[in-house]
């Protein structure tokens, strides 16, 4: 009778092993079941077309990794689109199918969505080449798409998890509010209370609180590091003897800036003429505490080093980096043989999309008093003797420097133009200018009354219109038909955007359509990847079209046609050599 419990212990721990490890398979089987049951047959089918038609081509061209995300948000779309779909169509009431025919049905639009997919997938780097030949790429065979169909599911799966964890913070907020108001209302104070904290947490954690920090050390990074850019000797420099500036206050693209300019010398070589050094001021982030005493500096020096002294004043805004595209100034400083003067000051560190997303007001404000400064001391000189005045910016600079003045400051004395490239879609006077166009004029390239004010140009040069007569001020929008930043549309959710339609600009995709939800996506990554693009398309501005720009605005005088043709060839050469310099945005 002793031993009998130890045997009876014994067998049963023998006994158990083997039930324990029965009935945990038997639990991760009915796990998986019901982790597979729980996902809704029509939102994977609609997932699976979101997720072809994802494979159609947009502007940009895609490798297979943004491709593989893409895909994957807009497979989590779709699926949602699909789930929308059930509950509306249980919602009405509506009579559902019978259980085999429902089968039936089912494996019937399995099989073709499968298929479809399958085909699109196939056809992708077909698709892909059709905006890689517009942009002077080679072609590619294959898209990856093993790869790419495993980056498109894990996605997916994300997706899906955060939406579940979304629809549980309701349930659970609905449980108890519910206590106090009825079942529905509780529904939609839990769905509203739901979004609030989801909301505030990535606002305040991911934007407020990381991308702050981010913008602080970067700041601080950015002073500290060695560029290998020495302080200038000459003290007509900022940052050079008797400079208000400090040199290395400046920042790394401030010093890029300064010290990137052409010479007098290498500008009358190439015209076998006279030529000034241009003067280039920049004010960085750390030249002082606040915007307004940063726009006090870049004035103080922009008279020490004589700017007002030069035919041409150029005002910057700089992209969300505090990068000035160098295509951009050097080809106005060659335009007029150096006597030209430019000014910019930094408003942020961070790229153009985060700066948007931290503090999107910074740059606006940093434009309009720099812009004040300036203009309040130009304004004071004597008419003849000033230089003329014009604005400038790339991306976020190009609308920050619309909304650095008001017509109404400036109609009594007004600037004499300006040229802004890459305006971004939010762009208050690009969106009212564009959406006013002349009728018969195409969205990505518009006509504007007559021509006497604002005109558009891209990559063949639109400015010469025949019978129209500048205007006291000429302003000149350079976009082109394939940059995202410029054409990306909020709308396309649901309706096609009108540069999409007939006749389109040259380097977009005769292969690309709208599809609702998905063309979205698919501008939103295009807008991400906007700057990997060859030079002359997508958010790249090429020199020579920089150049018939300026020459629209600024009007320089003895330029003859051939000056004009050698100066295009010259930075043509310049800028598609390796490592001459990237964009930074």
């Amino acid at each position: 009778m002793r031993g009998r419990p130890a045997v009876t212990s014994n067998a049963v721990g023998r006994r158990k092993r083997p039930i324990c490890l029965r009935l945990g398979g038997s639990d991760v089987k009915a796990y998986i079941s019901g982790l597979a049951k729980s996902f809704s047959a029509v939102g994977l089918l609609a997932g699976i077309l979101f997720f072809a038609a994802s494979l159609t081509p947009s502007l940009m061209p895609r490798s297979y990794l943004v491709q593989g995300a893409l895909s994957g948000f807009s497979a989590a779309l779709g699926y949602g689109v699909g789930v929308a779909a059930v509950w509306l169509w249980r919602y009405l009431e509506i009579p559902v199918p019978h259980a085999r025919a429902h089968t039936t049905v089912r494996w019937i639009a399995i099989t073709l969505s499968v298929g479809t997919a399958g085909v699109f997938l196939w056809k992708a780097a077909e698709w892909q080449n059709t905006v890689r030949s517009l942009m002077g790429l080679g072609p590619v065979d294959s898209v990856e798409p093993i790869e790419l169909a495993a980056i498109a599911l894990v996605i997916f799966l994300v997706v899906i998890v955060l939406a579940r964890l979304f629809r549980q913070t309701v349930r659970l907020f609905s449980r108890v509010v519910n206590r106090i108001v009825p079942r529905r209302v509780s529904k939609v104070v839990g769905g509203v209370l739901a979004l609030v904290l989801f909301w505030s947490v990535a606002q305040g954690v991911l934007f407020k609180v990381v991308l702050r920090m981010v913008d602080t050390s970067f700041r601080e990074l950015d002073a500290r590091i060695d560029d290998g850019l020495t302080r200038p000797s000459n003290p007509a420099k900022p940052g050079g003897p008797g400079s208000v500036l400090d040199w290395q206050d400046l920042g790394r693209q401030g010093r890029a800036f300064i010290a990137s300019a052409p010479t007098g010398a290498q500008i009358g070589a190439f015209f076998n003429a006279k030529a000034l050094d241009p003067i280039r001021v920049y004010v960085g982030l750390n030249s002082a505490e606040t915007v307004d005493e940063r726009a006090r500096l870049a004035l103080e020096e922009l008279k020490r080093d004589g700017g007002f002294q030069r035919s041409a004043l150029i005002v910057v805004v700089p992209t969300g980096t505090g990068w000035v595209d160098p295509e951009g100034i050097d080809t106005v400083e060659y335009l007029h043989h150096g006597d030209v003067a430019s000014v910019a000051m930094q408003y942020s560190y961070l790229s153009s999309w985060l700066s948007l997303l931290v503090e999107p007001g910074y740059g606006a404000e940093a434009g309009q008093a720099l812009f004040r400064e300036v203009y309040r001391y130009w304004s004071t000189l004597p008419r003849g003797s000033r230089p003329k005045l014009y604005l400038h910016g790339l991306s976020l600079g190009a609308m920050n420097s619309e909304l650095s003045t008001h017509l109404y400051d400036i109609i009594g004395d007004p600037f004499q133009g300006a040229l802004w490239s890459g305006p971004p879609f939010q762009s208050r006077i690009w969106n009212s200018v564009t959406a006013d166009r002349n009728p018969g004029s195409p969205a990505w390239l518009p006509r504007f009354r007559d021509g006497a004010i604002i005109r558009f140009t891209n990559q063949n040069n639109s400015l010469n219109i025949p019978g129209a007569d500048w205007g006291p001020i000429r302003i000149v929008y350079l976009q082109y038909a394939s940059d995202p930043v410029t054409f990306f549309d909020f709308h396309a959710l649901y309706r096609e955007p009108e540069w999409m339609k007939n006749p389109r600009g040259p380097d977009v995709s005769p292969s690309l359509r709208w599809m609702p939800g998905v063309t979205m996506l698919q501008l939103l990554f295009d807008m991400a990847i906007a700057t990997t693009s060859p030079m002359g398309y997508g958010h790249v501005y090429a020199p020579e079209h920089y150049i018939d720009g300026w020459i629209a605005v600024t009007d320089p005088q003895g330029i003859e046609p051939a000056d004009i043709s050698r100066l295009k060839a010259f930075f043509f050469e310049r800028s598609r050599s390796i490592g001459y310099p990237p964009p930074s945005d």
